[in-house]
């Protein structure tokens, strides 16, 4: 009985992780309007009743994908080996990550931008993405309390303010990118400009957090 149990509660779990990552490619296509029940069952090889048996509903299924799509940003930064006593280069180091993973996974700048068209209405549902964003914007502090501890930081630094700032650079452009392309008649999706515009983003944050020289008494 126990192993029988197991056994379709492992089948459960795969189930609903098809869904979701069905309902990802879905939604990441089509939009929220466009993303269909019927398109989402078809992606996963299920059928219609799976889902609202699992999600109960589109909106609800729509809700884990804002918490899943945020929770694995979380899971990719926890990876990373942040060393808070060297805060210039961790710093740098967390831009770069933060700026990959949106190249790298533009389904997440999908789903936002969807969440965003629907004026965060999915958001305001879940009961997890206030603890997800305390994660994220945890990350910095230690960095943020280091660098200003050694100097080399401000100390009016507000770590809400440097996580948006770190944020929006990345996400602007990659939220953007065909519309920026034509607009500015060259091709943002190229690796030159992709590296040119990390680099270009590290400095700028590091002026923004940077504590400024003292000017000599004359």
């Amino acid at each position: 009985m126990g192993k029988s149990t197991g056994v379709r509660a492992q089948q459960a779990d795969q189930t609903r992780a098809r869904i979701l990552q069905a309902a990802i490619t879905v939604f990441t296509r089509d939009g929220y309007s466009g993303g269909r029940i019927e398109k989402i069952s078809a992606e996963a090889e299920s059928n219609d009743r799976m889902i609202y048996y699992y999600f109960g509903s589109k909106e609800k299924l729509f809700v884990k994908v804002l918490e899943h799509t945020y929770e694995q940003f979380n899971r990719a930064e926890s990876l990373l080996s942040l060393d808070p006593s060297t805060p210039v280069q961790t710093l740098r180091q967390l831009v770069a990550f933060v700026w990959d993973y949106y190249v790298s996974h533009p389904e997440f700048v999908a789903i936002l931008s969807i969440e965003n068209l629907h004026k965060g209405k999915h958001a305001r549902q879940s009961g997890e993405l206030r603890r997800l964003s305390g994660e994220a914007v945890g990350v910095l502090r230690p960095i943020i309390d280091a660098g200003q501890a050694q100097g080399l930081f401000r100390q009016d630094l507000d770590i809400k303010h440097v996580y948006l700032m770190i944020a929006s650079l990345c996400y602007f452009y990659n939220s953007n990118l065909h519309t920026l392309s034509s607009f500015l008649g060259q091709d943002m999706a190229a690796e030159g400009e992709r590296t040119d515009w990390l680099a270009f983003i590290q400095d700028l944050v590091m002026r923004g957090v940077a504590k400024a020289p003292q000017t000599p008494q004359v």
